[in-house]
C-alpha cells in the first residue's frame, strides 16, 4: 500500500498563540520499506507518526493510502481503517495486565469478533520467541518480553503499515537490539511497511531511509 502525503500539517492553540507541530509537508513511502523518522523532542515526529495512524487528525492537506483519502474520514472511520490495515507499537507497552500475553496478543481479533488464525498467531509468536511465555501476565515479563507481546498484538491483523513510536525507549541496550532486529525481521517476513520515530543516532543508521524532523519542518530523504 503506498502512502502519500500532500501540504500535510498540524497546528495546536495554546491560548492566543499558534503552535505548528507539523509544517505542510510531501512525501510517499512505498510498500515494504523501512523508515527511520528521527528530530529532537518537540520537533513533531510523533505528531507526524500519529497522523498517519488516525490518531490525530490534520490541520490541513491530504493523507492517501493507495487510492484512498484518509484525510477525509471521520474519526470512526479512522479507528477502523486502522484497526484493519495499521499495526502501532508505543514507548509504553500499553498491556492489559490482568491477560496473559497470548490474550493480549489476540485482544484486536476478539474486539472484532474475528476468527483465529491458530497458524498465523502461532508463526508470529515463534518468530517473536514467547513460545514460554504466552501464559504469563505482563507483570510476570522482562521489558524487552512486553514489548515482543506489544508487537505481535501490532501485527495479529496483517497490517500493511507497522508506526512504531519510540518502541525502544524504555529498554536497555541489549533488548533495544533485540526489538529492532525483530522489527526488521517481522518487516520483511509479513511485507509490512514499517516507519519508527527515535531519536537515537544508532538505531536510525541501521535504516536505508531516514526522514527528519525539526521544529516541524520535515527534511531529510523525503
Amino acid at each position: 500500500m503506498k502512502i502519500s502525503a500532500k501540504h500535510l500539517s498540524k497546528t495546536y492553540k495554546q491560548g492566543n498563540i499558534i503552535v505548528e507541530a507539523l509544517k505542510p509537508c510531501n512525501f510517499e513511502i512505498n510498500n515494504g520499506e523501512q523508515i527511520a523518522i528521527t528530530g529532537t523532542s518537540g520537533s513533531g515526529k510523533s505528531t507526524l507518526l500519529h497522523l498517519l495512524g488516525g490518531l490525530e487528525q490534520a490541520t490541513g492537506g491530504i493523507i492517501s493510502y493507495d487510492d484512498i483519502n484518509f484525510s477525509e474520514m471521520s474519526q470512526n472511520q479512522c479507528d477502523d481503517f486502522r484497526m484493519e490495515h495499521i499495526g502501532v507499537i508505543f514507548q509504553s507497552f500499553n498491556l492489559l495486565p490482568e491477560l496473559t500475553a497470548y490474550e493480549n496478543i489476540i485482544l484486536p481479533l476478539m474486539l472484532q469478533n474475528k476468527k483465529i488464525n491458530k497458524s498465523y498467531v502461532d508463526k508470529i509468536i515463534d518468530h517473536l520467541e514467547l513460545k514460554d511465555r504466552i501464559n504469563h501476565l505482563p507483570g510476570q515479563l522482562s521489558g524487552g518480553q512486553q514489548q515482543r507481546v506489544a508487537i505481535a498484538r501490532a501485527l495479529i491483523n496483517r497490517p500493511c503499515l507497522l508506526l512504531c513510536d519510540e518502541p525502544t525507549g524504555n529498554l536497555d541496550k541489549k533488548s533495544t537490539q533485540s526489538v529492532i532486529d525483530l522489527l526488521f525481521e517481522m518487516s520483511k517476513e509479513f511485507s509490512v511497511t514499517l516507519l519508527v520515530v527515535t531519536h537515537d543516532e544508532n538505531i536510525a543508521k541501521r535504516f536505508s531511509r531516514i526522514m527528519t524532523i525539526s521544529d516541524g519542518i520535515l527534511g531529510g530523504d523525503i
